[in-house]
């Protein structure tokens, strides 16, 4: 294998693949990247078994190829020798005893190489009915619901996003079983086939990486156990996570005693000074008090102080409520919200707590009040 290439374009395509590698990995291969060069262009894949990137420089790109082939070399090593290059041409040429020369008019570096044959066989093959989504709205989709996902292994199922597709509305669920994000979308196709998945959030976090803020769509290839993400040159592969996902569809109730409507940057606001006196151990929990058209946010660390926090409010009607929450929990469900007024909708001190944009119905984030006696 032989050619030559600018430094930033390369540069460009090692930052996608560089995601699909992890130091952590026994395994000396999979701490590796694939170059294969064919009549096609240069094609970098990577993976750590869990998941699996692949991106194509296209012949266009490659100022000359001289000799067709594939090498395997380490990534974080060939990543770092491209990034402290100047912008200038690269030549990448393979030599003798598994070893690969790369050069500029100044600079000299010989890597080893793995065997070819040891890199893992990737099954990135496209099937013949992907779902397509706006990237803007799979990202904000992503973003919106990812922070609800447990971080705990006991519940293996909760540490993932659940993605169910009916017809043509895809709905996206995540829990942590204190609290669930739900985000709806009208698709532009109706999908013949019910789809119920359940894909990583660390693996959708590394996706988010690799989508701009570009027009176009971003294409998902399902299968029974793993997802393929197709968008521009990039191709990656997640495996889906093993168990029924809980029918969270019950948790959220349809009828409300009690609804409050606020300015969103004003209680976002009282909610985050009166955190500042809260603590992980009692769970960051602060109390939220109505009377008439005010609401008092307090919160307060016995040993150091106390804070109170009034906001003008309008309410659905003369009932009064105190209710106990974690600062943290509603805070992030307030930074998903695309608003400048929410509502709140309760059953009580102990029901869940029910967290909205007035104006519409495709995000509800819920949280779950905390018992203070």
């Amino acid at each position: 294998m032989k050619l030559e290439i600018k430094q930033e374009i390369l540069m460009e395509h090692l930052n996608y693949v560089i995601k699909g590698i992890s130091s952590k990995n026994i395994i000396p291969v999979l701490n590796c990247i694939k170059f294969e060069l064919t009549n096609e262009g240069l094609y970098l894949l990577s993976t750590d078994n869990d998941i699996a990137i692949k991106t194509l420089i296209p012949t266009t790109d490659i100022n000359q190829i001289e000799k067709e082939g594939e090498i395997v070399v380490s990534g974080r090593y060939i990543y770092d020798i491209i990034k402290k290059l100047p912008n200038t041409l690269v030549s990448i040429e393979e030599v003798v005893d598994n070893k690969i020369l790369i050069t500029t008019t100044n600079s000299s570096f010989h890597l080893n190489c793995n065997k070819a044959d040891e890199f893992p066989t990737l099954d990135l093959n496209e099937n013949t009915n992907p779902v397509f989504i706006s990237k803007k709205i799979f990202k904000n989709m992503i973003r919106q619901t990812s922070f609800a996902t447990s971080t705990q292994e006991s519940r293996p199922i909760l540490t993932g996003i659940n993605i169910n597709i009916e017809k043509n509305l895809l709905e996206c669920t995540a829990t942590d079983s204190y609290r669930l994000a739900n985000k709806k979308i009208e698709l532009d196709q109706t999908i013949e086939e019910k789809i119920n998945i359940t894909i990583p959030t660390r693996n959708l976090n590394e996706l988010m990486k690799l989508i701009n803020e570009e027009e176009g769509d971003i294409e998902l290839h399902i299968f029974n156990n793993k997802v393929i993400f197709k968008f521009d040159s990039i191709v990656m592969m997640s495996r889906l996570l093993n168990g029924t996902y809980p029918d969270t569809s019950k948790l959220i109730p349809e009828t409300f005693e009690f609804t409050i409507k606020a300015k969103l940057s004003d209680f976002y606001d009282a909610i985050d000074r009166a955190s500042l006196l809260t603590n992980e151990a009692d769970k960051n929990t602060i109390k939220l008090e109505s009377k008439g058209n005010q609401i008092t946010v307090s919160s307060n660390i016995p040993e150091i102080g106390n804070v109170e926090e009034k906001i003008e409010i309008e309410k659905s009607n003369d009932s009064e409520i105190t209710i106990s929450f974690s600062s943290k929990y509603m805070i992030d469900a307030l930074k998903s919200l695309e608003s400048e007024e929410i509502i709140l909708l309760m059953n009580g001190e102990i029901k869940p707590i029910i967290i909205k944009n007035p104006e519409s119905d495709d995000l509800t984030q819920l949280i779950l009040p905390i018992r203070t006696y």
